[in-house]
């Protein structure tokens, strides 16, 4: 059986001329913990992740998470470097987006987060009103990318997307126009495509911003090898390379240098 640690988040503040407690704490702003927690602990494998139980106690309003004792410990580790270089630029995209989304709380409602774990008995890491853990917006540049899967769906109320399947990169949603969709005349869904999407990467990391993607250019998309499409490519070739020497050819592309 996994060994199960804990996680604090302490919240300190005033409703109104109240000290916050549970009794006082709007329930909005545990809906916003409760979604940021799973994305601080498990940022990409969600499937599988262990079980997080939650409780919410008093003295001020206490945040009581449990999960598996090697997730808090790792956990651990990340909110000392965050306490260490006051930055969350190193983290996964969504961890620091939970991270921004407690400061931007902290500000706005003049709170303060104090996160306690099992590992340590003080506190790791303290947003508030005064500090600013926030990404740095030049690490993020324009981008341009090709995915290939199984479009699963299309469509959405107010912003239209499609949802394309990828063994690489997982389930994508991508943003486009819907006048895109109005104009299809077969069906898209379930068939392989390859998407040529732009959208933000990070220029330290790589790492892609799922949020930031919209599409460019649909791509009908076929792995299947077709032979006969090959061979006509090869004569079509044939008649641009008759003439051409291919040895003194590469020997003039290398320009002297030997393999």
């Amino acid at each position: 059986m996994n060994k199960i640690g804990e996680i604090e988040i302490k919240v300190v503040g005033k409703s109104g001329s109240l000290e916050l407690n549970p009794d006082n704490y709007d329930v909005r702003h545990i809906a916003r913990i409760l979604q940021n927690v799973e994305d601080l602990l498990y940022p990409n494998n969600k499937k599988d992740r262990p079980l997080i139980s939650y409780d919410i106690q008093s003295g001020s309003v206490r945040h009581i998470f449990k999960t598996a004792a090697q997730y808090v410990i790792g956990f651990s580790a990340v909110l000392g470097q965050i306490e260490k270089t006051d930055s969350i630029d190193f983290l996964d995209l969504k961890t620091a987006r939970a991270i921004e989304s407690i400061q931007q709380l902290a500000q706005q409602k003049n709170y303060e987060f104090q996160f306690f774990t099992s590992v340590r008995n003080a506190v790791e890491l303290s947003i508030n009103p005064d500090t600013t853990f926030f990404r740095t917006e030049n690490i993020w540049v324009d981008a341009e990318f090709y995915f290939y899967g199984i479009l699963k769906d299309a469509g959405g109320k107010n912003k239209a997307n499609i949802h394309i399947d990828t063994d690489d990169f997982g389930y994508l949603a991508i943003n486009l126009d819907q006048g895109f969709l109005m104009k299809q005349t077969e069906n898209l869904l379930y068939k392989k495509y390859g998407v040529r999407a732009s959208g933000k990467q990070n220029i330290e990391t790589g790492e892609i911003d799922p949020q930031s993607l919209k599409l460019v250019e649909l791509i009908n998309y076929d792995p299947i090898f077709d032979e006969d499409y090959l061979s006509s490519l090869i004569s079509k070739a044939k008649k641009s390379w008759s003439g051409v020497h291919v040895d003194d050819w590469l020997s003039e592309f290398r320009g002297g240098y030997e393999a």
